[in-house]
């Protein structure tokens, strides 16, 4: 079992190191600050070993002796764009190739369509769009952006989709781009990952994409798998901004191997499809998910009365009730758009959040605790405010 939880800290007089990652930003407490005033910063060192001597108050060694350095910057997200393919297929079309019907689909899942890649429709080409429609939002050119991340377990190219999508996009300026795979969690990683590069690194503006083809694997004999997933791309741009201005309050992540076994590909012949313990899922996401928000909202320091919207990814509508109903978040709260698409893996929270914001259900000041749960087994939420 490994977790990582949020980083930044208010200045405050004291900090005692809480949690340790063996990576180039060293963690010294875990948990965002309250928005209210605090300002936020990061602590960068080269090894955790330094990083130990300085939670101590011991020496170090003149090879070990740079103190950390100090960032103080925060990020918000400033637009977002979202693409689904031009191909609609409904429940009743589905009841044509497997035994199934639009009811016992709606009821059990709450789907009524979904959007499959055909024809000149690619993973790369809705990623770009999506994209695109995100640049624009934020009146951010393309020459602009520092980092493009891509969420995906359906990459077009094995060793990685987002520097096509960067060279697709125009960004001359060759911005560093790579792959995130965390199937489902993936955007909220992505999220996470952005805040870390904008904060730990002074990266102005990273473009987050989650992006899945999922009908690609899809046993289409296998009623209990293919009525689930469809095709999307969803994208947001974390910008920097003054660390009053944050709006990134929290996050918690997690991954646990050993639910691997409840969701993976298997080999059919000359492809690999995908197979689900739907009990399994449902129970672990039922368990996993409001205790990884709560987690999230106690590091930011909020109480749930300032959380406007819940936002959860777009897996099966039962999933999404029944979080709600252990939060205790009414119904007219909680963002939704599944019936329309089926759960689009990584793209889900993002394609839903593009909605909202455009249809002016989410509006600037808005907050929202977002979570996303999938293969791995990995879950993980953040809250944010938009714009």
């Amino acid at each position: 079992m490994a977790n990582v939880s949020g980083f930044f800290t208010p200045s405050v007089p004291s900090l005692r190191l809480r949690r340790r990652i063996q990576s180039p930003i060293e963690i010294y407490r875990t948990g965002f600050c309250s928005p209210e005033g605090f300002s936020l910063r990061v602590f960068c060192s080269n090894t955790a070993q330094r990083s130990d001597k300085l939670a101590s108050g011991s020496g170090a060694s003149s090879s070990e002796s740079r103190a950390p350095r100090l960032v103080s910057q925060g990020c918000k997200l400033v637009g977002c764009g979202s693409a689904v393919p031009t191909l609609k297929v409904s429940n009743d079309d589905l009841a044509k190739i497997v035994d199934t019907s639009d009811e016992w689909i709606s009821v059990r899942t709450g789907i009524r369509n979904r959007r499959v890649l055909s024809g000149k429709d690619s993973l790369t080409t809705l990623a770009v769009e999506a994209g695109r429609k995100a640049l624009q939002m934020s009146q951010v050119d393309p020459n602009d952006v520092d980092l493009v991340l891509m969420c995906t377990s359906t990459p077009e190219d094995l060793f990685g989709s987002a520097p096509q999508i960067q060279k697709a996009l125009g960004c001359k300026s060759n911005p560093l781009a790579y792959d995130i795979t965390a199937a489902c969690s993936g955007f909220v990683l992505g999220l996470v990952s952005a805040a870390c590069h904008i904060r730990g690194a002074g990266f102005q503006n990273v473009l987050v994409i989650g992006a899945d083809a999922l009908s690609q694997y899809v046993d289409w004999t296998d009623r209990g798998t293919c009525i689930l997933f469809g095709d999307a791309a969803g994208a947001v741009l974390v910008q920097a901004c003054d660390s009053e201005e944050d709006g990134l309050f929290g996050f918690d992540l997690h991954s646990d191997g050993e639910g691997q076994r409840y969701t993976f590909h298997k080999a059919i012949t000359h492809y690999s499809c995908i197979k689900m313990n739907g009990n399994e899922v449902f129970r672990f996401a039922v368990r996993s998910v409001p205790h990884s928000i709560e987690s999230a909202l106690e590091k930011a320091g909020l109480p749930w009365s300032s959380i406007d919207w819940l936002l959860l990814h777009q897996a099966n509508q039962r999933i999404i009730d029944a979080v709600a109903t252990r939060l205790e978040v009414p119904q007219e709260r909680v963002i939704s758009n599944l019936a329309n698409y089926g759960n689009t893996s990584a793209a889900s929270i993002p394609l839903a959040l593009e909605e909202a914001v455009r249809s002016g259900k989410v509006k600037a000041g808005h907050t929202i605790a977002a979570a996303g749960f999938g293969a791995g087994l990995t879950w993980g939420s953040a809250i944010v405010r938009w714009q």
